[in-house]
């Protein structure tokens, strides 16, 4: 009876009615709790250092299979860059915008082209890694560009990788899985772009079609890789090594924004502003970013009006529970990386403390402010990378928003802070579908 009860209150909440109006807006996180850092019940600080020296002793591996990253050293890292141009637009149009913006560029992380390169590519080199010390043809010592090598190629091409996906996780887990010499089965929703599913084949995966959306292409994945006693798979939903791989990007921000001479204090904090769709990939940078700066970042995700899966899960506090289509929408986007129904349990929790907002856009909004970046500063993104571009603009325009910081107090610090969008993914865009975005 409880739990009939329960149902009934999370179905007929506000939040849920505005979901289902379809209207973008901004929800601020009731259960944000100052004072602390990222919750280390689930995560410890040295299991994030140690996925940072994990990548790092495959910097050799990836000099040598990949020889667009010798330049970083092997490593897999992506610019950070500030936009005058856009901000000084942006600040004409929106009295209280802020003064500093920036744009991590994800969107430009080598061989795969988006943030899923990261997690993806950790937990692949995690599972690979295990496997070759287990078979006593590696030791933790060496140079690790052996794992370029035929005879190590040949070992793991009696092991499979599998991975159920909306498009990017797929290419960067794929790619770097082929590369290896794993044979790869990447399970496409009907949201992946086709250009993503060419590419992948290109490189020798099996791509497995699906005319539903991101939750059954990973069920079926799941189910035909638990067939086979040597086929791994990677789970979006629940993987602590994706999570892991995604918190790297939070102690190398801090080197580039000291690089760059930007301090972060009580009068100039951190705000960083993350598409969301299952929840990983936000969900480990966030978490790496709380762990380093506490109360000075504040953090807010994106996701797209037709698929607000995490606002859903956090927002009413059952999680994984349910999804997006159990309240009539249809989970239906031009952003094809955030097309997900049904948020990730593990995240929904861990961001319940530390996420200060999380807002919903249009997908017309998406592709205007596309044209605008690529017409002022020259940047090229696909549609959900743009998501994360929304939060200060929303936040300095609309009076409930600026009402919100100054009830906090943060009216004049959220102007002189640090603005940081995510670019999640764009780079590896066909020119044809580029230009019809900007149509």
């Amino acid at each position: 009876m409880h739990l009939k009860n329960h149902e009934t209150e999370w179905q007929t909440s506000e939040l849920v009615k505005q979901l289902q109006s379809l209207k973008p807006f901004m929800w601020f996180n009731p259960n944000q709790k100052s004072g602390s850092s990222a919750d280390e019940t689930y995560f410890q600080q040295a299991e994030l250092e140690e996925a940072a020296h994990r990548l790092e002793r495959f910097s050799s591996f990836f000099k040598a299979a990949f020889p667009e990253t010798i330049p970083l050293e092997g490593l897999i890292e992506s610019p950070l860059v500030q936009l005058k141009g856009l901000q000084s637009e942006l600040s004409l149009q929106y009295e209280a915008f802020p003064k500093s913006l920036w744009i991590k560029c994800d969107s430009e992380l080598p061989i795969s082209g988006s943030i899923k390169a990261r997690g993806g590519f950790y937990e692949v080199l995690t599972h690979t890694e295990a496997l070759a010390l287990e078979a006593g043809i590696l030791k933790i010592n060496e140079d690790y560009s052996i794992f370029a090598s035929d005879k190590f190629k040949h070992f793991f091409s009696q092991y499979t990788v599998a991975v159920g996906s909306t498009g990017n996780l797929g290419l960067s887990i794929g790619i770097i899985s082929a590369v290896l010499g794993f044979t790869v089965n990447v399970h496409m929703s009907s949201d992946a772009k086709q250009w993503k599913k060419d590419l992948l084949r290109k490189y020798g995966a099996n791509v497995y079609e699906y005319k539903d959306d991101y939750s059954a292409a990973v069920e079926a994945g799941r189910k035909l890789s638990d067939q086979d006693p040597k086929s791994y798979f990677v789970d979006d939903e629940h993987s602590k090594h994706l999570f892991l791989g995604y918190t790297v990007a939070a102690k190398r921000l801090q080197k580039q924004l000291e690089a760059e001479g930007v301090v972060v204090d009580s009068s100039h904090p951190l705000y960083v502003y993350l598409p969301c769709g299952v929840g990983g990939g936000p969900g480990g940078v966030a978490y790496g970013l709380k762990m380093i700066y506490g109360d000075l970042v504040h953090l807010y995700f994106a996701e797209p009006t037709h698929s607000p899966c995490m606002l859903l899960g956090l927002g009413t506090q059952t999680h994984e529970a349910h999804s997006v289509q159990e309240i009539g929408l249809d989970n239906k986007t031009l952003a094809d990386g955030l097309a997900v129904g049904r948020a990730s349990g593990m995240v929904s929790r861990l961001m319940t403390p530390i996420l200060e907002g999380l807002y919903t856009v249009e997908d017309e909004q998406l592709l205007v402010e596309l044209k605008d970046i690529y017409k002022i500063e020259g940047i090229k993104l696909e549609p959900s990378a743009l998501a994360g571009l929304l939060g200060p603009i929303l936040l300095s325009s609309k009076a409930e928003c600026r009402a919100f910081l100054e009830h906090r107090g943060e009216s004049q610090s959220f102007k002189d802070g640090t603005h940081i969008f995510w670019a999640t993914g764009g780079h590896m865009v066909p020119s044809k579908d580029f230009e019809e975005w900007l149509k």
